[in-house]
């Protein structure tokens, strides 16, 4: 398979190549210091390039390979010179961050048509697509502070809070099993457990169906800021707390989606169940259970990240001496912001690693389902 000859990403990137050679120099210091001729030389020719070897109608792949190199190559260089001249920027530096961005979205754009004969290659070609484009916020976000010299008390770059993360490790560790490995997993437990186990039981009694769900609505809307004081009055300051509060929050979405579910499986099923007089247990476990399990999955994927949320907020309110939501409450008030944006990376990086667990064993567990199968018969 071949890339399109012609791409308006790739058109506009040289274009944009033009427009900042025309505006040189790329900093308003003196030009040898940050960016010597031979560097200019080359941010230049890896665009250009990238650019002209992509429109020349080259296998998809290749073209991937090379947009990639002439993208990142590019921007990599361009945020070497300007680190240690923040602020000095012109809008040659940001035009040609803007090309090499428009390169990286191309890049993506042809990876997207390429279609590996392994599966070992599609999952990682599955991987590859997300992560360019995470790394390209962090990219533009380091390029705009760093090039507009913005203060690091607004928002310091993503080069200083991975250095801050790589200096706290001792002190993240240990705020990252008080708050994930104590509150959140011991509350996601209880909640999602309960809710589950109690929409068995409304399921089979139709009083409880009628009386909890409204409940449930009521409880949802509740804010955390005022169940958090509460739950650390009732049970300490110490992670059972934080595990009520995630608990609260758990519960009546997977309460909820468990009856939604319980409610899927098709009548003509069901009937076929009670002409093989089947008791309510085996319609249960071998029928509605199965048929509900998208449902459940889906449960447990949005507590994984309001489990997360439940527990730093409620630090915020009581916790022993370590904690990401105390963490980040006592370095804001001393200014730290660098440990701030570094413990709500670690809590990003956390959330989606527990969103990407359940993720993986709802495909092992639901492989059967039109959903997980593409919709395939």
């Amino acid at each position: 398979m071949r890339s399109t000859r012609l791409s308006w990403q790739v058109v506009l990137a040289l274009l944009l190549c033009l427009v900042a050679a025309i505006m040189l120099p790329l900093t308003t210091a003196d030009a040898a210091a940050p960016f010597g001729s031979g560097v200019v030389v080359m941010i230049f020719l890896l665009i250009v390039a990238a650019g002209v070897i992509s429109l020349l109608g080259a296998p998809a792949l290749i073209a991937a390979v090379v947009l990639f190199v002439g993208a990142h190559g590019a921007a990599w260089l361009l945020l070497s010179g300007i680190t240690g001249n923040e602020g000095t920027a012109t809008l040659s530096f940001f035009l040609l961050i803007a090309a090499a961005w428009l390169l990286a979205w191309r890049c993506v754009t042809v990876l997207s048509t390429v279609r590996p004969d392994s599966a070992a290659g599609n999952y990682g070609l599955r991987l590859l697509i997300p992560a360019i484009f995470g790394a390209w916020i962090l990219i533009i976000w380091e390029a705009a502070v760093r090039g507009g010299g913005v203060s690091a008390i607004l928002l310091p770059p993503p080069s200083a809070i991975g250095a801050t993360i790589a200096g706290s490790v001792p002190t993240l560790w240990i705020d990252l099993q008080q708050t994930i490995f104590k509150s959140v997993l011991s509350g996601y437990v209880l909640g999602c457990g309960s809710g589950f186990l109690v929409a068995i039981l409304a399921d089979r009694i139709a009083f409880l169906r009628r009386g909890l769900l409204p409940i449930g609505n009521f409880v949802s809307a509740l804010p955390i800021i005022g169940v958090a004081p509460i739950m650390v009055m009732w049970f300490g300051f110490d992670w059972q707390s934080k595990a009520a509060v995630v608990v609260i929050m758990t519960f009546f979405p997977m309460l909820v989606n468990t009856v939604a579910g319980l409610a899927a499986a098709g009548n003509m099923e069901r009937d076929l169940m009670r002409t093989y007089a089947s008791s309510y247990s085996q319609t249960l476990f071998k029928l509605r259970l199965p048929a509900a399990a998208p449902f459940i999955f889906n449960a447990l994927k949005i507590n994984s990240t309001l489990a997360l949320i439940g527990a730093i907020v409620a630090e915020f309110f009581g916790t022993p001496m370590s904690g990401m939501g105390f963490r980040i409450s006592v370095a804001n008030g001393q200014m730290n912001l660098d440990l701030v944006w570094a413990e709500i990376a670690v809590a990003a990086v956390a959330g989606s690693v527990f969103y990407g667990v359940v993720a993986v064993i709802e495909r092992m567990t639901t492989f059967w389902h039109p959903s997980i199968r593409g919709g395939q018969a």
